[in-house]
């Protein structure tokens, strides 16, 4: 069973930074592409960014890119996205998201198999 657990959302002014974390098992950080997504009230999910199982390749959002990075730490089993220069625009709930370990990574939703209960991201003006 893939579990995902996603922390570290909250309140932030525009310009601070947030670090969320995806907790999950080794075995489905080694087997699985790790993805982040957001939702914005009454808007479609969208893809943020994306890692590899081994790390390798990582695909970052034009939105996005320059402000979030993704990585990862196999010792600590989590995959994080480090926000940066967060925008009001950048308010959402950030989803985790666990794909098929493709080479070149997928960024559709539909290609994402298993997902995290989300977490609260807020930027104030």
């Amino acid at each position: 069973q893939v579990q995902l657990v996603e922390s570290g959302g909250g309140l932030v002014q525009a310009g601070g930074s947030l670090r969320l974390s995806c907790a999950a098992s080794e075995r489905t950080l080694r087997s699985y592409n790790v993805g982040w997504f957001r939702q914005a009230p009454g808007k479609e999910r969208d893809f943020v960014a994306v890692i590899t199982w081994n790390g390798v390749s990582t695909v970052h959002a034009d939105s996005v890119k320059g402000r979030f990075t993704i990585s990862k730490d196999s010792a600590k089993n989590t995959v994080y996205l480090q926000m940066n220069s967060l925008k009001p625009e950048d308010t959402a709930v950030y989803y985790c998201a666990a794909s098929s370990p493709w080479a070149i990574p997928r960024v559709g939703v539909n290609d994402y198999m298993y997902w995290g209960q989300g977490a609260q991201v807020t930027v104030s003006s």
